[in-house]
């Protein structure tokens, strides 16, 4: 079909594949994408879900840095500096 048919033409593009362009009409994977994204839009998170979420997993980092840190501290402190010898 061609443009002017009424139907779009898409490019898409799958996890290690060649992107493709394709007549959007009748097109089994550009259904199923439409469908998913209209799902993730009317079932998905809200705005203000999302934001907590993603300040969350910030926070979840900043703990795994904080702990990192202190073992870092730990194994800096018990680290021996030299040992002293006694020159004759």
């Amino acid at each position: 079909m061609s443009p002017e048919s009424g139907a779009r033409t898409t490019e898409t593009a799958g996890a290690g594949s060649e992107a493709h362009t394709h007549e959007h009409k009748g097109c089994w994977c550009c259904e199923v994408n439409d469908a998913m994204n209209k799902f993730a839009r009317e079932f998905g998170p809200s705005d203000e879900v999302r934001s907590h979420f993603r300040n969350s997993r910030i926070e979840f980092l900043k703990g795994i840095r904080k702990i990192i840190d202190e073992r870092i501290s730990r194994l800096s402190e018990n680290e021996q500096k030299g040992a002293k010898v006694t020159v004759e």
